[in-house]
């Protein structure tokens, strides 16, 4: 464990000007609030944060994150508190050790909620000041390293998969290269111990199989950029375990087949010596068609700058070359942290600003627009994980979007009004269909209209977080005011059915005991079927006792359809004659509620339509067969009547799965289903389900629309 005085040295070492007392003050502090705690591995407690103190100083950071990263325990796990903090060490540590503090437990459903919503905490804790996100990386960085200290193995996995696939891209995006390497390696050896272990036996043998070839390869290289008269430094850097894993799972190749396992990097004075050494060497070496990347002139997100190039170098091997300035090699080793690094001279670079951090503003968005932080977490992997093409305006404007992107994900990119907005694109000038797959270098033009809406459709081919995240809140909005007017409705119908008059008064007092805060939020549960108006009625009214049924008179019935069909009395239509046989029409199926219309069929008695049903055009000659007829005002079904749905559902796993339980939730049956059409990407389908009435209905396809397999529900008319 580091002593106070050599904390103090190392910093003092890259800044002289650093406030001594305030150091030496924030160790003492931590330590005697952190006590006689101990950690998994029986060490003091302490040594946790001075530990990521001392990573910070390597990084040479300013003292304001040294000393969040001694005290950024102290809120949660001892008696301190922000406002003590902000007293003895000033406001700006008092904000950082606020937006670094563990995140607060939280009582959720799942592991993963807590995981999304602790994510969510971590973007807007960064967003006021990026040096949180560089301490909490230091902070992950020396857990991973104490991981093994953790007994069950479950937990290890847990957390090295929680690294993998949120610090890492984090690391990645801020640019600290040396960050993302540490964890990805040890996540690596937990998720896959035997692919670590092979790659690092094999990487092993080639060290000792080709040793001294490296130092020939550097060599041949000083030689041969001897004539520019350039100062420059020419180093050899071996690739690391999961860096090769990876290429090998996404090229589908084996080891054997790699053939850029080393890389060398030349480091010049000027960005004009990285293009004058970057022609020498392609004078001299036959280049590699597709391997060359100028990331000085269309940089990374995360600012990342430099010239890649593999050719066929000396002893015929196939070698990657990266070439790049000092301070461009500064930045690609530390990413933002560099920004905040004490430079000589007591000065500190200028905060990163635009490109930089355009990526953490996406991020951003997508808080904004996700409202569950499971749906966040889904849509932030998509800006963290995806390769990117760049891609410019007409004006010239570069944008960055995720492998795969379309011109609407570009549209929303542009501005979310744009996206919003958008109802046509041009690419390269030519118009082009939404779901366009763009290329690297695509100009693109988007075509709006201020009276276009989104599509639901675009969800299923967008590729960024934030376009999904926009589509997907419209959508709920448009879905709002459908759930509200039918909840409504629904609650309406409940007070009629029982004889008491409708008041919204004492509905209020219920929103806490249902978890809402409006009564429109009432309206909405019911209508999307998260809550049962049944039940509402109930708690508004406990002293409501519902009259006894009248008491069923045994009659022989003539109606013998109606009787095969049903256990009770056959339902109450006004407009038939006595003892006339009736059935109903099974190419519409028409519910109670529906406007209906009865045709005479000799033998069979009256066949009951809708008056929407395609198949009266077949009786539009016969006048006469028609009845005028409608559902009593009060009409009970005596058991569940079967209406159609066409539901048009994404082809993937478990949609089909999703729709029953969804049906089966909603208090409806399904009786049959037929796939009429099959597609790549959706499926239609005919589903017969067992309802009480068309507003039992509305309510089974509301809660269906809400699924996110499910493209699109709306009520069969035909066969």
């Amino acid at each position: 464990m580091i002593r106070q005085y050599e904390l103090v040295e190392n910093i003092k070492a890259y800044d002289p000007r650093a406030d001594e007392d305030l150091i030496n003050r924030a160790y003492v502090y931590a330590m005697k609030k952190h006590g006689s705690q101990k950690r998994a591995s029986g060490d003091p407690y302490f040594s946790h944060p001075l530990e990521v103190a001392g990573i910070l100083t390597d990084m040479k950071l300013d003292v304001p994150s040294v000393i969040t990263a001694l005290l950024h325990d102290t809120v949660e796990d001892t008696d301190a508190t922000l406002e003590e903090i902000g007293d003895l060490f000033g406001d700006d540590i008092e904000k950082l050790v606020d937006g670094v503090t563990k995140l607060t437990k939280i009582e959720l459903q799942n592991p993963e909620s807590k995981q999304a919503e602790n994510f969510r905490k971590l973007v807007l804790a960064m967003s006021e000041d990026i040096r949180v996100l560089v301490v909490k990386l230091a902070d992950r960085l020396h857990n991973m390293r104490t991981l093994h200290h953790i007994q069950k193995p479950e937990k290890r996995r847990r957390i090295a998969l929680e690294t993998l696939e949120i610090y890492v891209p984090l690391a990645e995006r801020i640019g600290i290269q040396s960050f993302k390497e540490e964890l990805e390696d040890i996540s690596f050896g937990i998720l896959n111990p035997e692919a670590r272990e092979s790659i690092t036996t094999r990487l092993n043998f080639l060290r000792t199989e080709g040793e001294g070839i490296v130092d020939t390869v550097i060599g041949r290289l000083q030689k041969d950029l001897a004539e520019t008269a350039i100062d420059l430094e020419i180093r050899g850097r071996e690739k690391t375990p999961y860096s090769i894993w990876r290429k090998m799972q996404r090229k589908n190749i084996s080891f054997e087949q790699l053939s850029d396992i080393m890389a060398f990097r030349c480091i010049v004075p000027t960005v004009a010596d990285c293009y004058h050494v970057l022609g020498v060497l392609h004078g001299k070496y036959p280049t590699v068609p597709g391997r060359f990347k100028d990331y000085i002139s269309l940089p990374k997100a995360n600012g990342y700058r430099s010239l890649h190039t593999t050719v066929i170098g000396p002893e015929n091997q196939r070698i990657e070359i990266q070439i790049r300035t000092i301070q461009m090699h500064e930045e690609a080793e530390l990413g933002v942290a560099a920004h905040w690094a004490y430079k000589e001279g007591g000065e500190r670079a200028a905060k990163m600003e635009g490109k930089q951090y355009r990526w953490l503003r996406e991020l951003m968005d997508i808080v904004e627009n996700a409202p569950r932080a499971e749906e966040f977490l889904e849509n932030t992997k998509l800006e963290l994980y995806q390769d990117k093409v760049f891609c410019f305006t007409p004006g010239g404007d570069l944008i960055e979007l995720s492998s795969n992107a379309t011109p609407v994900d570009f549209a929303y990119a542009v501005h979310s009004q744009v996206g919003d907005h958008c109802t046509g694109a041009k690419v390269n000038g030519r118009i082009v269909p939404l779901n366009t797959k763009l290329q690297n270098g695509d100009q693109v033009e988007i075509v709006t209209n201020k009276n276009s809406t989104p599509s639901p459709n675009w969800e299923r081919f967008v590729a960024t977080g934030k376009a999904r995240a926009r589509i997907r809140r419209f959508i709920r909005l448009q879905q709002r005011e459908q759930y509200e007017a039918l909840g409504k409705a629904m609650l309406q119908k409940t007070y009629r059915q029982e004889d008491i008059n409708f008041s919204e008064k004492p509905l209020n007092k219920l929103l806490k005991q249902f978890r809402v805060e409006e009564l429109p939020d009432l309206y909405a549960g019911i209508g999307s079927g998260h809550i049962q108006a049944r039940e509402v009625f109930r708690t508004a009214n406990p002293d409501f006792k519902a009259k006894p049924a009248p008491p069923r008179v045994k009659t022989k019935s003539p109606n013998n359809a109606q009787k095969k069909k049903g256990k009770g009395q056959p339902m109450p239509i006004k407009g038939l004659i006595p003892g006339m046989a009736l059935h109903y029409a099974r190419c519409c199926h028409p519910l109670p509620g529906d406007k209906i219309v009865g045709i005479v069929t000799t033998g069979r008695g009256v066949t009951i339509h809708t008056v929407e049903c395609d198949t009266l055009e077949n009786f539009a000659d016969t006048p006469e067969r028609w009845l005028d007829i409608s559902w009593e005002d009060d009409a009970q079904p005596s058991e569940a009547q079967t209406a159609r749905l066409k539901i048009i559902v994404s082809n993937e796993p478990g949609a089909l799965g999703t729709i029953s339980t969804i049906i089966g939730q909603a208090g409806g049956n399904i009786t049959n289903l037929k796939i009429v059409n099959r597609e790549m990407d959706f499926y239609e389908m005919h589903i017969d389900v067992s309802v009480r009435d068309t507003g039992h209905l509305d309510e089974v396809m509301a809660v269906l629309r809400a699924a996110r397999e499910i493209n699109s529900v709306q009520r069969a008319k035909g066969r």
